[in-house]
């Protein structure tokens, strides 16, 4: 019988409740470089990350997670943030790495941002879908959420899943040996903020404006769930009828770019999962 994904977000909210108060970014983070332009405020409550003309900065959480749910609130860079990416994700350490990815593309004023992400497994990448947001998350905070299960991977945003990518392992590993799931490297939280102007606004035909730094991306109330005590629970969650209408509602109207339709790049036909 499948859980509804509102109750296992209960039963996380409820389990980390205690985690939450005291989340703090001096307990939770190292500052990993770009020195003194990561800034941890309010008594460990608030982050802010800057980038100017020498360098950004990142950070990297104490902590590794092997299935968890993870939820960042953040408000990216105002103004004209084009050549900008500031990023939240998950990833393990070596070549054939992990990682989950939500990466914010900037954009010039008055253009909405573009929010990446992508799924690593065994350091295979290439699965990039590509959202514009329904809010301007520049004006205020907004909460960012990877529920990793060994069953599910669900990308949401303020609550509302935007993608599910299943772990199609079982049924796609006898058809295509490059098909991997992440499922056995535990996994770090990063967040960063850098230049890319080289390709994250337009394909890099738009640079960074200088004369707009320093760039600043404000982060809080990060929270780390770990989903080991639900795992019987995690692998029969299903999206509500309700929720499934939002995922579907925000793929039609939002979703700007999918890896499975791309058919220049995949001109043989899409890979296995996407069929």
């Amino acid at each position: 019988m499948d859980t509804p994904l509102h109750l296992l977000f209960l039963l996380f909210l409820l389990a980390s409740s205690a985690a939450l108060v005291s989340a703090n970014f001096y307990n939770d983070f190292d500052i990993t470089w770009g020195n003194d332009r990561a800034k941890i405020l309010d008594n460990g409550q608030q982050l802010q990350l800057t980038l100017d003309l020498f360098s950004g900065c990142g950070i990297q959480s104490k902590q590794e997670y092997l299935f968890a749910k993870i939820d960042m609130q953040i408000k990216l860079v105002p103004g004209n943030s084009a050549g900008t990416v500031t990023t939240f994700y998950l990833s393990s350490q070596g070549p054939k790495h992990d990682e989950i990815d939500f990466e914010f593309l900037g954009n010039l004023s008055g253009d909405p941002y573009i929010l990446h992400t992508n799924v690593f497994a065994q350091g295979l990448g290439n699965r990039e879908q590509q959202f514009y947001l329904w809010f301007d998350p520049t004006l205020d905070f907004h909460t960012y959420s990877v529920l990793w299960t060994s069953n599910q991977i669900i990308f949401s945003v303020d609550g509302s899943p935007i993608r599910v990518f299943k772990n199609r392992e079982t049924e796609l590993g006898k058809v295509d040996s490059n098909y991997h799931y992440p499922k056995s490297q535990a996994m770090g939280v990063y967040s960063s903020l850098w230049n890319a102007d080289d390709w994250a606004t337009r394909g890099g035909l738009v640079k960074t404006d200088w004369t707009k730094a320093p760039f600043v991306a404000s982060f809080r109330n990060f929270n780390a769930a770990a989903t080991s005590s639900f795992d019987a629970a995690a692998e029969e969650e299903a999206l509500e009828s309700n929720q499934e209408q939002r995922l579907q509602w925000v793929r039609k109207n939002y979703m700007i770019y999918d890896y499975c339709g791309d058919t220049k790049r995949f001109p043989q036909g899409p890979p296995p999962e996407c069929k």
